[in-house]
């Protein structure tokens, strides 16, 4: 095994803060890429786990973790008390993603898992998280203008998001996946996998109308500043105006006088805590006096006052759909949707 220069070594691998892809993944990426790069060789000895813990600060275990993924791959090979190398440089990576999610959730965990299990251990992902600011989405992709084979892109913003197609259309649409919601402007021959949300909504509350019936008012807890599409409050305005509910959006449920008679379709996760908090205060009884519906499927929401109505997407199907597109190189547009899950609180 030829011995290598330390600093050089270190010079190949970019742990990034700012990345949701844990260390011990970057660390594998980086070397991966160095070796396709043809700057690791075959035979080359790479820095030990504790050199690599002190130079990037990170865990003895994140190190060993990385190598061993590597080994997995067949790249990295090691001999007892000599250290580890480079064992082949014949590793086929076919698939590197830049992958951008608004903001980290149990929903978007279930998406980033599917994705990552159907592109298999050898595909590299690159995980960022923008906040839902779009100045942060700008920059880290302006700023990552690697050789990645494919952007997978989850755009929503809380405001600024009317430039974005502009951004998202610096990337070749070929490599293009849209994730969760289409966006208009985005020009070109792309892939998608998303919500029609406008339609979603309306039809997953007519699933519900036998047991909407009950209640005379539908309102919708939608925060002013939020970065839920308004296509959602299209279609809940519809379904109302349909059906004959008398209906309003509220923007904040802290404030809003709560009634009998009334459903209430909830977005955000602490929304819900806020609105539990209110009725039980009051007194009133949940699936009979008042109607709760939220918004996206938890564990959580099977147990809480004997099961919380849901409305929401297949997230694993998502990720699942969004991995084989981007393995069968295919540019279609695919849209998931909606399912209402009818429970003790309507």
């Amino acid at each position: 095994m030829a011995p290598a220069e330390k600093s050089v070594l270190f010079q190949h691998i970019q742990l990034d803060d700012h990345s949701a892809t844990p260390k011990y993944q970057q660390l594998a990426n980086s070397l991966i890429q160095a070796v396709q790069q043809g700057k690791l060789r075959k035979d080359e000895v790479l820095p030990s786990i504790n050199e690599l813990s002190f130079e990037f600060e990170i865990s003895r275990d994140t190190a060993e973790k990385g190598y061993k993924h590597l080994k997995k791959l067949g790249l990295l090979g090691s001999v007892p008390g000599k250290g580890y190398f480079i064992k082949s440089t014949d590793v086929e990576r076919s698939v590197s993603v830049f992958l951008l999610f608004n903001k980290l959730s149990p929903h978007k965990k279930i998406i980033y898992d599917a994705l990552a299990a159907t592109l298999g251990d050898g595909a590299r992902i690159d995980f960022f998280i923008y906040n839902n600011d779009f100045a942060l989405f700008r920059k880290l992709i302006e700023t990552r203008r690697q050789d990645y084979t494919h952007y997978v892109i989850i755009p929503h913003f809380i405001e600024g998001g009317e430039q974005a197609s502009q951004v998202i259309n610096t990337i070749d649409k070929t490599k293009l996946v849209l994730l969760d919601k289409l966006l208009p402007g985005v020009t070109g021959d792309y892939a998608a996998v998303y919500e029609n949300f406008e339609e979603d909504i309306y039809h997953a509350l007519e699933q519900a109308l036998t047991t909407l019936s009950r209640y005379h008012t539908l309102k919708i807890i939608f925060p002013a500043q939020s970065y839920y599409p308004e296509e959602i409050l299209a279609g809940f305005s519809r379904f109302c105006l349909q059906y004959a509910f008398a209906h309003k959006v509220v923007n904040d449920i802290a404030q809003e006088p709560l009634s009998a008679g009334e459903v209430y379709i909830n977005l955000m996760e602490n929304d819900l805590v806020v609105l539990i908090e209110r009725i039980l205060a009051q007194g009133l009884e949940v699936g009979k006096e008042i109607g709760v519906i939220s918004y996206n499927e938890t564990p959580l929401k099977r147990i809480i006052l004997n099961g919380i109505t849901t409305i929401s997407t297949d997230f694993e199907l998502m990720g699942k759909k969004a991995a084989e597109l981007i393995l069968c190189e295919s540019r279609e547009h695919i849209q998931i949707p909606f399912s209402l899950t009818l429970r003790s609180s309507l």
